[in-house]
């Protein structure tokens, strides 16, 4: 750890390393094994017509639909000969800066637990569907691949500059809850938080509520988000190689030293430089969202 980065103080669990893995993957009995077939049912019935197309066939190219909870091991081995990448067992949510090292190395840390029964809708911490299901397909795609190792070597950058939070509003609005303009009028969803869930899906893609704003890397990183709601607000990419090139090109040396430490725009914000694809009507946010039971339309 370079001196003079600050790093959450985390409690790390006696049983593991300064990387944070988890010795094995965990045994899952059947009855785990039947909450993700459930999941991933529900899942197909949504995705197709929505999800990006480099999604779907990631989803094909792993075989991730064969039954059960899949192993890392097979997983990895795939992986690595289609992009370099590995899937690696972690206990829980990790330090920002192991989680960086990780990704730097082309590794991914996936959620060593599966949510139950009673948290089939949604579970706050990310488990081995949202981890596995939403962001493992992606990693299928060489561009995009390549982006998400960038992101991990771009995290001590933000480190070092104190902008964690920009960061992260660029990974929510990207890795978690991008949309892709694959052609036009076809907007689709490649982002995990997005495809993990049923009712994020329909309503990023289709839905009236939300602005759909083309990506600009300089605006989102300004820009706050929801973390336990549906989005007021989808930033659309033209392709991957766009979003690698708007990022990796970009310097971020001399943005940091421009930003200010907390957020400039609201989640619910248009603004006179954006690309609005669509302007919301923000009816479910303005409504409530989640927590009054407003629908999601």
């Amino acid at each position: 750890m370079p001196e003079g980065v600050f790093t959450a103080p985390l409690k790390r669990p006696d049983h593991l390393g300064e990387d944070w893995l988890e010795p094995k993957q965990t045994e899952y009995d059947s009855d785990d094994d039947a909450i993700w077939n459930d999941l991933f049912a529900r899942q197909m019935e949504v995705l197709p017509g929505r999800a990006a197309t480099a999604f779907m066939q990631g989803l094909e190219k792993l075989d991730l639909g064969r039954g059960g909870v899949p192993d890392f091991g097979d997983l990895s081995a795939e992986l690595g000969r289609l992009t370099g990448w590995s899937v690696v067992p972690v206990p829980m949510l990790i330090p920002d800066h192991v989680f960086f090292w990780h990704l730097a190395n082309r590794r991914f840390p996936a959620g060593n637990f599966i949510r139950t029964r009673e948290t089939f809708d949604y579970i706050q911490e990310p488990d081995v569907f949202h981890d596995v299901f939403g962001h493992v397909p992606m990693l299928t795609d060489p561009v995009y691949a390549d982006y998400m190792q960038e992101y991990g070597k771009a995290g001590w950058k933000a480190m070092r500059h104190n902008r964690l939070k920009a960061l992260g509003s660029l990974y929510w609005y990207t890795v978690e809850f991008g949309l892709l303009q694959e052609a036009p009028g076809d907007i689709r969803a490649y982002g995990a938080g997005i495809l993990s869930g049923p009712t994020e899906v329909v309503y990023a893609v289709e839905a009236e509520s939300p602005n759909r704003i083309m990506l600009n890397v300089d605006r989102v990183m300004r820009t706050d988000y929801v973390i336990s709601d549906l989005q007021p607000t989808y930033f659309v990419i033209k392709s991957f190689e766009d979003l690698y090139q708007q990022t990796v090109e970009r310097d971020f040396d001399r943005l940091y030293r421009t930003l200010d430490p907390g957020f400039t725009y609201a989640n619910t914000a248009v603004i006179d430089v954006d690309d609005v694809l669509h302007p919301g009507t923000l009816e479910y946010t303005l409504r409530g969202g989640r927590g009054s039971g407003a629908k999601a339309v």
